[in-house]
């Protein structure tokens, strides 16, 4: 049998959303007359496993594995260190960094392939299990999880809905979800809430990614490379801009499709994975704007290392001006998220870019508070707010997608 015909990726194209309807339709069932089928749950989603690890595949199936056993031995040696009421700082420190040493291996790697490692532990989706797991360990650490289930566990990391790219679920809210079946007026309105992601997703990935990504895109980066050469210097033009604008909008359509996609399967599942997305580019600010825009990793950084870091240095007295202190966070926050994104200088420049937007954003919130009665507050400046914060936004997009690096220096 040929295994690469039935290799199919998350959400990638009709083959798989047939597949995935077939198989959900016992469970559906059972949700309907409020049963919860674990056992069918568990063998589905392995099935929708293998389509994503088998075929050429396969050598990622076998490092998720050994990964898997890793992750579970530190978890649970951590869990076990504190069920003896230890909490020593530098054993937990000692379980985050074991934790995310594959993730930091695979993405040095990725950044220089010339030191290649054979049998390296990647695979498709190894950013957010790692995410998931780190999570788990300090809320060990915080007392907040006493007892982590070993099934319920393995079930969370594998969630396959949103294995490769999230949105990046609690240990505890799923837990929550997969221990109670919904009533069945519950389900009827989960179920129109999954239909209607389900078909936004294919309306934003499918129809506005496509038109955005695939038949605009590479018409205006043809433009916008031929116009820049031909211009000098800094190669600026008008096809620039259109790409930044053109580039934003592809992707915006492109996650958010996929999370609505993550999304809609997690509710058939009874499950209520959190959205990912909230209308982002109507944001006034750049601080709406992270509350608004992929919530669930930006949620997840501001309370595992901007929270934790600020709360240690001020207890530690390593900054006192609560001002600076803040920016300091708001510095190692983003600079951090520029790294995991990729070690390439417009990651990192992207993560620095959207720091310092925080810190003049804050200066002028501080600005505002102080003199109310002369900074005008009407629809006007409100349009303003968002009109500003797009661009804003975009601008730190059009770095993101690397195509400065191709237009300045030849680099793709």
């Amino acid at each position: 049998m040929n295994f690469n015909f039935i290799n199919l990726q998350p959400y990638s194209n009709p083959q798989y959303f047939i597949y995935l309807m077939i198989a959900l339709i016992p469970m559906m069932i059972g949700l309907y007359h409020g049963h919860r089928f674990k056992t069918y749950e568990a063998i589905f989603s392995l099935f929708f496993l293998f389509l994503i690890f088998d075929g050429v595949k396969w050598h990622q199936g076998v490092n998720l594995i050994v990964y898997l056993i890793i992750e579970f031995a530190i978890t649970f040696c951590y869990l076990h260190y504190r069920k003896v009421g230890k909490n020593k700082t530098w054993v937990f420190c000692l379980a985050v960094i074991l934790a995310i040493i594959p993730l930091a291996l695979v993405k040095i790697q990725t950044a220089f392939p010339q030191t290649q490692v054979h049998g390296l532990l990647g695979f498709l989706g190894i950013s957010y299990i790692t995410f998931k797991t780190v999570q788990v360990i300090m809320e060990v650490r915080d007392g907040a999880i006493k007892k982590v289930d070993p099934g319920t566990y393995l079930r969370f990391l594998l969630f396959f809905p949103t294995i490769s790219s999230g949105p990046i679920d609690r240990y505890r809210r799923f837990k929550k979800d997969f221990d109670n079946a919904p009533t069945r007026d519950q389900y009827i309105t989960d179920m129109r809430y999954a239909v209607r992601y389900l078909f936004q997703g294919f309306l934003y990935k499918f129809i506005l990614g496509w038109f955005f990504g695939t038949y605009w895109l590479p018409k205006i980066s043809k433009a916008a490379l031929a116009v820049g050469n031909a211009n000098g210097g800094l190669k600026l033009s008008w096809w620039l801009l259109a790409y930044m604008y053109c580039y934003s909008m592809y992707l915006f359509f492109d996650f958010a499709g996929y999370s609505l996609f993550a999304v809609s399967i997690s509710y058939f599942m009874g499950i209520h994975t959190p959205m990912n997305f909230n209308m982002p580019f109507i944001s006034k600010n750049i601080k709406e704007f992270w509350n608004r825009w992929h919530k669930t990793l930006s949620f997840w950084f501001r309370d595992y290392i901007y929270m934790r870091f600020t709360f240690f240095a001020m207890k530690n007295k390593l900054i006192k001006n609560r001002i600076r202190l803040s920016q300091v966070s708001y510095l190692l926050l983003f600079g951090i998220m520029g790294f995991w994104h990729g070690l390439t200088w417009y990651y990192i420049v992207y993560g620095l870019f959207h720091a310092i937007a925080i810190i003049i954003n804050d200066y002028w919130l501080r600005f505002k508070k102080k003199h109310k009665k002369q900074v005008p507050s009407n629809i006007f400046t409100k349009c303003l707010a968002i009109f500003i914060t797009f661009n804003v936004v975009c601008l730190s997009f059009l770095i993101f997608s690397g195509f400065l690096s191709q237009l300045w220096f030849g680099w793709k």
